[in-house]
C-alpha cells in the first residue's frame, strides 16, 4: 500500500512537471526532432471529455513508468469536413481550447495533422509503419474502444496487435467510460447540448462547457429595459447549445461573475440574426472589444416570443432570481 501511494505521488509530480514545461505542438511530422520513444494516442479528441481523459491518464502513467515521452496525434480541421463538406458540423472545442485541455492534463507533445489527400490515402498498415513507427518512434500506443483509422477504415485494434509484434511496440485498447450506463462520446455531448441538457453534457465533459468570443456592438435594446447585455461574437465552428436562456459563469478581465445568457434571435422584438448575449450580474463598465468566456451551468428555458416587453422583463426578473440562487 505504501508503494502504491508513493507511486501515485510520483506520477502526480511527473504530470505537474510536464505542465510546467508546456505542450509542444507540431503541424508537420518532420518538425519533430526528438529521438526519445513515445507513448501515443490518436483520434479527434473533440471535447477532451472524460473518455479522452481516461486515455490521457493512462498515457501519462505509461510515460512515467516506461520513461517515454507522451503525445496525442489528432487532426485539424476535422476529417468530416473533408469527407462531408456540406455537413454543418460544429465542434465542442476550438483549436485553442483543445490545446489548453491537452496541456492541462500533462501531455508533452501534440501533433496536429492536416487531413490532406496524401494522408487520407494511407492504409491502416502504411500509417502504422510509415508514421507511427518510422517517423514518431512510438513504443506504446493507446486507442479507444471503437477506434478505426486508415483508408477505408482498414486500421483497427486487431491490426495493431498483429503489427505490434513485428514492429516492436505495445498496444492497449481502452474500455468505454460510462455515465448513467451510457458510453461517453463527443456525439452524445453535442446532442445533449443541442437539447439543452447542460448538466448531462457537463457530466460527460468533466468540466463546464464554455464559449469564448469578443464583445461587439448590438442593438443595445437590453439597456432600455434594465438588462444591458454583452453581445459575444463566437467562432464559426464552435457549437452553440439549444436556443434559450442559461445560467452561466462569466469571465472578463480576469474576474468572475454570475450571468444570464441568451442564445437566439430575440423573437419578441422580431430579431432574425442568431446572437449570443449575456447579462452580467453586479457588473458595470465598457467591455466592447474585450474577449470574454462564459461557462454554461444550467438551462433556464427555451427561447420564448413574449406578448410584449413587459412580459419579457417579468421573465428576466425571474431568470435573475434563479441565477442569484443557483449554487456556483
Amino acid at each position: 500500500m505504501v508503494h502504491y501511494y508513493i507511486g501515485t505521488l510520483l506520477h502526480y509530480l511527473y504530470i505537474c512537471s510536464q505542465i510546467f514545461f508546456g505542450l509542444k505542438v507540431f503541424k508537420n511530422f518532420s518538425d519533430y526532432q526528438s529521438h526519445k520513444p513515445l507513448a501515443l494516442s490518436l483520434g479527434m479528441f473533440d471535447g477532451v471529455h472524460l473518455g479522452h481523459k481516461s486515455i490521457i491518464d493512462e498515457l501519462t502513467k505509461i510515460g512515467f513508468e516506461k520513461n517515454l515521452d507522451t503525445a496525442i496525434l489528432t487532426f485539424w480541421p476535422h476529417p468530416r469536413f473533408v469527407f462531408n463538406p456540406d455537413e454543418n458540423l460544429k465542434l465542442l472545442n476550438t483549436l485553442a481550447e483543445k490545446k489548453f485541455l491537452i496541456d492541462k492534463y500533462g501531455i508533452q507533445n501534440l501533433f496536429l495533422k492536416e487531413f490532406d489527400e496524401e494522408f487520407r490515402n494511407l492504409t491502416g498498415e502504411e500509417f502504422v509503419r510509415q508514421i507511427l513507427v518510422e517517423k514518431l518512434n512510438v513504443k506504446y500506443l493507446i486507442v479507444g474502444y471503437d477506434h478505426v483509422f486508415g483508408k477505408n477504415k482498414s486500421g483497427n485494434f486487431e491490426l495493431l496487435q498483429k503489427l505490434s509484434k513485428e514492429l516492436g511496440f505495445e498496444v492497449e485498447q481502452m474500455e468505454a467510460i460510462n455515465i448513467h450506463e451510457n458510453n461517453i462520446s463527443s456525439t452524445k455531448i453535442r446532442n445533449a447540448l443541442l437539447n439543452g441538457n447542460i448538466t448531462e453534457a457537463n457530466e460527460m465533459l468533466g468540466y463546464s462547457y464554455s464559449v469564448s468570443g469578443t464583445v461587439v456592438h448590438g442593438k443595445k435594446l437590453g439597456r432600455t429595459i434594465g438588462y444591458p447585455t454583452a453581445n459575444i461574437e463566437t467562432e464559426t465552428l464552435k457549437l452553440l447549445p439549444k436556443k434559450g436562456a442559461y445560467i452561466v459563469e462569466v469571465f472578463v478581465k480576469d474576474q468572475q461573475y454570475r450571468g444570464m445568457l441568451s442564445v437566439g434571435t430575440n423573437p419578441t422584438v422580431n430579431g432574425e440574426k442568431l446572437t449570443v448575449e449575456v447579462y452580467i450580474l453586479d457588473f458595470e463598465g465598457n467591455i466592447y472589444d474585450e474577449k470574454i468566456t462564459v461557462k454554461f451551468r444550467d438551462f433556464l428555458h427555451k427561447e420564448i416570443k413574449f406578448e410584449g416587453i413587459e412580459k419579457l422583463v417579468e421573465r428576466l426578473d425571474e431568470d435573475k432570481r434563479l441565477t442569484e440562487e443557483f449554487g456556483f
